[in-house]
């Protein structure tokens, strides 16, 4: 069977592949793919940057007249006959075992209207798993009956689906071997023999959890001991070996590396997906479908929701827990607080020495006077780091918000970790933006701090900063961002190639895992960090297509920049390889969550798509609504009450928080997807709300299940 053979256990190292004459016409479409958006790239005008393509091949006269051309042919063909009732028997069997059963249901009041159990069954390309019951509210259902209902034929359809699936395989597989989170759900409906059997803490990420209201934040006393394994970097990536003797023989130690190659063929399905004429007008249709479904849903049920948020005392969407999942640590005060602690620094210290240039030290007020400014004068506009209209797409403009009134010298001063204060003005900042989020109670932050790659001594620098200057808060988790600026460093002669850089990031990271005792500031702060960032500018040209023919880190020594996918690979690779590591010795696992989609190459999303549990911005993948001011959000898309509180669930099942504050925040249940893993009591959102986004998931899941179920009978049949 085509599912399971794709799907069958997964596997903890990556296989070889051999290269199959299918896999080489791949790889040379995803080049032809490739050399497009290269030559797109290069004839983008200042304009392109501001407008959203419609890349989609129906509308055209031409095209559609294929298309009926196609259909009629088909209509006429006594094998697709046969292939259409085989496909209405199966679909009609799904959307049977879907309808409500009775059920007897015993789980934990919740306010809400009339409740009717049910079971839903789910459909799978070889088996029916059947999630467990819970409450099914009332509620009016938008339903379009027929084949396969995108007004497609049925040969693109099946595929359409075939392709799909392939890739929501293809990403489980990369999501699982990093300890990535990937919908149940979906897996069910993939056919993996044991998406409905594990437990639900298999395969997740692990978040260390917040220290008790006794115990001391900054112990140092309990690192595990040390295992005395070796690491060695080898083609850009970390290995870990027993001991010497392994690593002389170069046999690792037992965990999952990954294979470039298969990689490499990986990401050339993803990029011959995107250009499959068929793929993309069901993709397309079924868009445009659900957008309309989804209106529909509101105008039918948007009563019905405000009735069970009215009937649930005490929550509001003010005391939902909400997670700021995108912030920079360097940014996350407002221009008024860094104004006013500017202020307050040169009024209270102005004599204090907080520099020091060719042996000669500078107090605060030497500073302003070689900027010919009086803090005094100085106000919000002043001080420019407001990100406005003429920032949008301007990485350049969007970087120099960073240096207050433009000046380099305070930025070095007050926003960052390393400096001759040790960083002590940034970290006074940050607790007071903590002590903010704890006064508020329902706010978490997760900031982004940065390691460059410049040198290993980075690491426990940071580390040191953290516990010196006591910035842990119970509403923060951090989040390491790494510029992709190995070009600077380069042509500085700070690095001999890319190889050093990402030893620099990621050794200290294995040297701490393997033994904690003697990096103990350092395993300690790893206990609030939660995952990595990609940052720079993307819409930075690179004409190197990354392959398994591209150079290797170790010999990367060209002042050239690595393209983005070369650089999320090789993160996502040690990532992948250290959080094995990690959860094998009982320690906190880290996400890959880059910038991605902003602006640049339709590669950067296919390559975040197989490396990345998440990413941040995404202005390509086409109206992404996502703000950090909830209230701006809900001005500009008319958000509903409902529709916030959704939002702020998403933010905290997103965020690094643990599983321990999860179960507290959104319930008991909240990995557990529909309205099973939905608290009304503690997320203020509707059952109705959840019952029709796990019903609408299910039904979309289906007709790829289905598609595979019908061609695997056919050829059965034949």
């Amino acid at each position: 069977m085509l599912v399971l053979s794709l799907l069958a256990e997964m596997p903890r190292q990556f296989p070889k592949l051999n290269i199959s004459e299918v896999d080489e016409q791949v790889r040379l479409l995803a080049e032809k793919v490739f050399a497009k958006v290269l030559r797109e790239e290069d004839s983008k005008d200042a304009l392109s940057l501001f407008t959203v393509p419609e890349d989609c091949p129906i509308g055209q006269k031409e095209a559609k007249e294929r298309e009926l051309q196609k259909e009629l042919a088909e209509q006429k063909s006594v094998e697709t006959a046969k292939r259409k009732k085989s496909f209405k028997m199966i679909r009609s069997q799904s959307l049977s075992l879907q309808m409500p059963t009775q059920q007897d249901w015993k789980g934990p009041p919740a306010a809400s209207p009339v409740m009717s159990p049910t079971t839903p069954v789910v459909t799978g390309a070889t088996s029916q798993p059947t999630p467990a019951p819970y409450a099914m509210p009332e509620f009016q259902r938008v339903t379009i009956s027929g084949d396969y209902c995108a007004g497609i034929t049925l040969e693109d359809y099946e595929q359409a689906a075939k392709s799909l699936a392939k890739a929501l395989m293809i990403r489980e597989k990369y999501a699982r071997l990093a300890y990535h989170r990937f919908p149940r759900i979906t897996s069910q409906y993939l056919g993996h023999p044991r998406a409905d059997t594990a437990p639900p803490e298999e395969g997740l990420p692990d978040f260390h959890p917040p220290p008790l209201p006794q115990e001391d934040p900054y112990c140092l006393d309990d690192a595990p001991p040390n295992l005395d394994y070796l690491v060695h970097l080898q083609g850009g990536i970390l290995f870990v070996y027993d001991n010497k003797k392994m690593l002389e023989r170069q046999e690792p130690h037992s965990l999952p590396y990954p294979d470039l190659e298969t990689y490499t063929v990986d990401m050339s399905h993803i990029l011959a997906l995107i250009t499959d004429g068929p793929t993309k007008t069901y993709c397309h249709r079924r868009l445009n479908f659900l957008e309309s479904k989804f209106s529909l849903h509101e105008m039918l049920n948007e009563m019905s929701e405000f009735k069970e948020l009215k009937s649930n005392p005490h929550r509001d969407f003010y005391n939902v827990r909400k997670v700021d999942t995108h912030i920079h640590a360097a940014a996350c005060m407002n221009q008024k607080h860094l104004l006013r602690f500017i202020k307050h620094t040169y009024q209270t210290e102005p004599d204090r020495t907080v520099a020091e240039k060719r042996g000669q030290k500078i107090t605060l007020r030497q500073v302003f006077d070689s900027l010919h400014m009086d803090p005094y004068d100085l106000t919000v506009d002043s001080l420019d780091v407001h990100a406005g209209r003429q920032t949008f797409h301007r990485f350049d403009k969007f970087n120099s918000k960073y240096n207050p009134v433009g000046a380099s010298e305070l930025r070095d001063l007050y926003l960052k970790t390393e400096n001759y204060l040790g960083g002590e003005y940034f970290a006074r900042m940050v607790k007071e933006v903590a002590r903010e989020l704890e006064e508020s109670k329902y706010q978490y932050s997760e900031p982004r701090l940065s390691i460059y790659g410049r040198s290993p001594e980075e690491w426990p620098n940071l580390a040191r900063w953290f516990i010196q200057h006591k910035v842990y808060s119970p509403n923060m988790r951090w989040i390491i961002q790494v510029p992709r600026i190995y070009d600077i460093f380069r042509s500085k002669k700070l690095l001999p190639n890319f190889g050093k850089m990402l030893e620099n990031i990621f050794l200290p990271l294995f040297e701490a895992t393997i033994n904690p005792q003697d990096h103990r500031e350092l395993h300690l702060f790893l206990k609030y960090v939660t995952g990595f960032d990609s940052v720079d500018d993307e819409s930075k040209h690179s004409d190197h297509m990354f392959s398994d023919k591209s150079p290797s880190p170790d010999v990367w020594t060209s002042e050239q920049n690595p393209p983005y996918s070369y650089y999320l690979y090789y993160m996502y690779a040690n990532i992948m390889v250290l959080n094995n590591l990690r959860r094998e010795r009982g320690l906190s696992t880290f996400l890959f969550r880059p910038h991605c989609g902003e602006a640049g190459s339709i590669t950067h999303l296919v390559s975040a798509f197989l490396t990345a549990d998440n990413i941040s911005h995404g202005l390509l993948l086409k109206k992404e609504a996502l703000m950090e001011e909830y209230a701006i959000a809900a001005q500009v898309w008319k958000l509903s009450t409902c529709d916030l509180c959704e939002i702020a669930r998403n933010s905290v099942l997103q965020s690094g928080l643990s599983h321990q504050e999860k179960q507290k925040f959104l319930g008991q249940n909240y990995y557990k997807e529909g309205p099973e893993g939905n608290d009304i009591r503690k997320t203020n959102v509707a059952q109705i709300r959840m019952a029709f986004r796990y019903e609408t998931l299910c039904n979309e899941l289906s007709f790829l299940s289905d598609a595979m179920k019908s061609e695997e009978i056919t050829a059965l049949t034949k």
